[in-house]
Formats: C-alpha cells, sequence, structure tokens
C-alpha cells in the first residue's frame, strides 16, 4: 500500500555518540512532515531496525567503530535497502565524500549544517535527488577528476609521509631504491605537486592516508 502525499518522511538517525542522536531527534522531530522512525549508535543496529521499521531515509554517521559509515552503506546495498541516505558528518576529506558517494549516498553533509539547509537536502534527497553542497560537489568532481592511485604506491606515499627514505621504504617493500623512486615521481605526478613533502602534506589533506596509528 503506497503511502499519501501528506506522509511524512521517515528517518532513521545513525551516530556513535549518544547526545548527537538526542539532539538530532529533538531537531527533526518538531519539524512538520518529518517522523524519526529510530536511531542506532552503529551500522549492524541500523540494519536491524531497517529490516522491521519502514524508512525512507537513513541520516549516517561516518566514522563509527566496528562497521564505519562506508561499511554500513556497503551492507545496505547488500541488503537492498530502500531507503536512501545522506551522510552527516564531521569530516570533509575528498576521499570521505568519494567513498560515500561511490558507497551509495545520495547526499553529504557536514554536522555544523543549519537546520534549515538540512532539512533542504532531506526533502531533496527524498524527493528522489542528491544533495550535495557546492564545497562538497566541487571537491567530489575534482576527486573523480584526479588520477587514482596505485595500491603500491599508496603503501610508498604513506611510508614517505612517516619519515622514511627511498631506502628504507625498498627495505620494507622488497624492492629497489630505484624502483621506489619512479613510485614517487609518480605520486608527485598524480597530486600535482612539487616534491615529497607536498604530497605527504597533500595526501593527508585528502584523507587519502591516515597517520594517526
Amino acid at each position: 500500500m503506497l503511502d499519501s502525499p501528506s506522509a511524512p518522511i521517515r528517518i532513521l538517525i545513525v551516530d556513535d555518540h549518544p547526545v548527537v542522536l538526542a539532539g538530532l531527534t529533538s531537531m527533526l522531530g518538531t519539524q512538520s512532515g518529518i517522523e524519526v522512525v529510530g536511531a542506532a549508535q552503529s551500522g549492524e543496529d541500523a540494519l536491524n531496525i531497517l529490516a522491521r521499521t519502514p524508512t525512507d531515509l537513513v541520516l549516517l554517521d561516518l566514522r563509527m567503530p566496528g562497521m564505519s559509515g562506508i561499511d554500513t552503506l556497503q551492507a545496505f546495498r547488500r541488503a537492498k535497502v530502500s531507503a536512501r541516505t545522506i551522510v552527516l558528518t564531521s569530516f570533509e576529506t575528498d576521499e570521505n565524500i568519494y567513498g560515500a558517494v561511490q558507497a551509495g549516498a545520495q547526499g553529504y553533509l557536514l554536522k555544523d549544517t543549519p537546520q534549515a539547509s538540512m532539512v533542504e537536502a532531506i526533502r531533496t534527497v527524498h524527493s528522489g535527488r542528491r544533495y550535495l553542497p557546492p564545497n562538497i560537489a566541487a571537491r567530489l568532481a575534482e576527486r573523480m577528476m584526479r588520477t587514482n592511485l596505485t595500491y603500491r604506491e599508496l603503501e610508498v606515499l604513506n611510508m614517505l609521509s612517516r619519515g622514511l627514505t627511498n631506502k628504507e621504504i625498498g627495505t620494507v617493500l622488497q624492492i629497489s631504491g630505484n624502483t621506489v623512486r619512479n613510485h614517487v615521481n609518480s605520486i608527485i605526478e598524480k597530486l600535482e605537486v612539487s616534491d615529497r613533502t607536498e604530497a605527504a602534506t597533500t595526501a593527508i589533506h585528502r584523507g587519502l592516508i591516515n597517520i594517526e596509528n
């Protein structure tokens, strides 16, 4: 049985921070035409709720322990979840944006998005369209046009960002110094930077590598 045109947009909020869940639930619950049907603190919880609760749209955090937002989007696709998804996150690196859209997100918002814009995004995505703020759309376009680094180049990039020399990288990867140098030159060319230091800085800024651990 089809919903009537006046039926509210049924939303599931997924975020591992209880305060964020409570805040979004309270804020969206006051909006005309929107009904928060559930709140989940993990991707697994979201899948369980979606299996038993009719839902039109999911607001999904990107960084969560266990299943990340990307993992959750991929799980939605495998489970043939019909609800559309807007990623709502504090992170806006090129790789986060690209990864979310590639995994099936129809919208991408930062958590400091004004309430009116968030509601606009919800209504836009629910209507079947995408919602990407201009700055996010521009970064996505740039990322999609940029030539992808190979897995080996990402390995080399990660190591040079940690200060390893070409010789040290070669020892770890069991390849020659010349081969490492060729990879570094290719990385510099693809990232359109001037040297290995700028390559490392650019890669961290764009989210290509993570040097926290």
